[in-house]
């Protein structure tokens, strides 16, 4: 396998099904969605995967309470609320795994096996507190008021089971190795920083299985008990992409093409999960870890982490219905650093939704088109160049790409909007209405309107994986779908190279691209 051929490999957390989606899920499937489209306009094979974990206690509780068997609420909500909302946000996955799905139960008890085979599997007894919220066992010195999940802010339950144990603590100087050597496979620091403290504390071996109830997959040599909900659900990175098959499957082929991961997205609520117990889980079976576990912060209402058991969960369609998609995913990765907390404001969103993206872009955007059809017969003039625009062009594009690769999309972003404003001040200064007063200055009222035009050429193509559905409206506007072909295959390293709008171009009045806000009803 040729690491040319080696796919960009991105998974965003396998989400609960226990209610619909919110803001939170969203942020960080967005996310993934930016990451990867922008690695696609890199020219990479690239492969995006979400999905649904519809095992353990809390889903089995939550559909007993809806007075509907398990199976059935999932099949509700993933096809009549996560599939939908991730189709009206745009969202570009290249695969969907579910946790009830054969391809993954299959693939997970044939792994479970291969570890009692070599020895990591033991049979013990657990006692201690419980979350289902979490479905996570705590340690006492984690509770609040010695009882309450720190999370949820709920009692735990006291467990007492006959179960399956993994060897995690056998695993913990390896981990600890693996961290302190490769500082970027945990980002950001802070997280990083969390996990080599907990690993430097007490690890405890990790119960895999429960006996008390049976949603779940059956443990394959003790089928009284099911597989604890996240050692299963972990697994979906890798049994979505073929974990185990057979050596010449599809699926052998699909795992060597993109194992390991190259980015975990993941909430920072659940980042041990996915720093401690899932490269454990490798390590054991000798695969390869992922390349980074990045863990964002939260979002806040309140002060408030978003959670429907706490009535702060807001549904995606409450700001998209009002902001527009593009404006939503636009301004969750702009306003708020990837990787720290930050507070969901209204009055902030309808802020930077006037200010940078209807001013700043639209604006920008709609004047051009206007001046090309009144001073040029709606034709892109002669090819021209501005120095300064080339290289303010060159430079915003190379910080774009660099922050973006890092997962640091505000700072990407701030470089695409900075070039944006440059462009609108060269507008300002040259003030091509004022040359188009004397047909004397109508060649250097072409090469403003030249200049202006290829750099929103080059604008849309950089907001393209932020913004597509918006960035493909004016990608057509200016006649540029017809003469460079789809927007979604310009690459962003040659998106700088000056002149690739051709003269000549026709360009058409499209539909204002982010519409003035009406007042938001009292």
């Amino acid at each position: 396998m040729s690491a040319e051929s080696k796919s960009f490999y991105l998974t965003t957390p396998i989400y609960y099904v226990n209610d619909a989606p919110h803001i939170g899920h969203a942020y960080t499937t967005v996310a993934g969605d930016v990451l990867t489209r922008w690695h696609r306009q890199r020219g990479e094979s690239v492969w995006f995967l979400t999905g649904t974990d519809e095992h353990g206690q809390k889903v089995l509780n939550t559909a007993k309470a809806n007075g509907a068997e398990p199976q059935q609420w999932c099949d509700k909500l993933v096809e009549g609320a996560w599939k939908p909302v991730w189709q009206s946000l745009n969202i570009a996955n290249d695969d969907f795994i579910r946790t009830t799905e054969p391809r993954h139960m299959e693939r997970v008890q044939r792994f479970l096996s291969g570890l009692k085979d070599q020895g990591h599997i033991y049979a013990g007894k657990y006692e201690g507190p419980y979350c289902i919220g979490c479905e996570e066992f705590k340690l006492p010195g984690d509770l609040l008021a010695g009882e309450l999940c720190p999370t949820h802010s709920t009692p735990c339950e006291i467990l007492s089971e006959e179960n399956w144990f993994f060897r995690l603590s056998a695993f913990v100087p390896a981990l600890l190795d693996h961290y302190k050597k490769d500082p970027s496979a945990c980002e950001p620091t802070s997280a990083r920083n969390e996990v080599i403290s907990f690993l430097e504390g007490e690890v405890q071996d990790l119960s895999i299985s429960r006996s008390t109830f049976d949603w779940g997959i059956p443990v394959p040599w003790d089928t009284k008990q099911v597989i604890y909900v996240w050692f299963d659900a972990l697994l979906n990175y890798a049994t979505a992409v073929g974990l185990g098959d057979d050596v010449g499957t599809p699926g052998a082929k699909k795992f060597a093409q993109t194992w390991p991961a190259d980015v975990h997205l993941v909430g920072k609520d659940i980042l041990r999960f996915h720093a401690v117990i899932w490269p454990a889980m490798l390590m054991a079976a000798g695969l390869p870890l992922p390349k980074k576990v990045f863990a964002h912060g939260w979002l806040l209402v309140g002060g408030e982490k978003m959670s429907k058991s706490k009535l702060t969960g807001i549904a995606p369609a409450d700001i998209t219905d009002h902001f527009g998609v593009d404006a939503f995913r636009y301004y969750f990765l702009r306003a708020i650093p990837f990787g720290s907390d930050g507070s969901f404001s209204w009055e902030d969103m309808s802020a930077r939704y006037t200010s940078e993206l209807a001013n700043d872009f639209g604006n920008l955007a709609s004047r051009l088109i206007a001046m090309i059809e009144k001073y040029c017969d709606g034709v892109i003039p002669a090819l021209a160049h501005d120095d300064a625009l080339s290289a303010a062009l060159n430079s915003a594009a190379e910080t774009a790409d660099a922050a973006i690769c890092a997962l640091d999309f505000q700072g990407g972003i701030n470089a695409i909007i900075d070039f944006c404003k440059r462009v609108n001040g060269y507008v300002t200064e040259q003030a091509p209405w004022v040359l188009a007063k004397d047909p004397a200055n109508k060649v250097e009222l072409d090469k403003v309107l030249y200049n202006t035009a290829d750099s929103i050429r080059a604008l849309a193509v950089l907001l393209h994986p932020v913004m597509p559905a918006t960035t493909q409206i004016l990608w057509e506007s200016l006649g540029a779908q017809e003469t460079l072909g789809d927007i979604g295959l310009q690459k962003i390293g040659e998106v700088s190279r000056w002149g690739q709008l051709p003269p000549g171009s026709k360009v058409t009045k499209g539909a204002v691209l982010f519409p003035r806000l009406e007042e938001k009803a009292e």
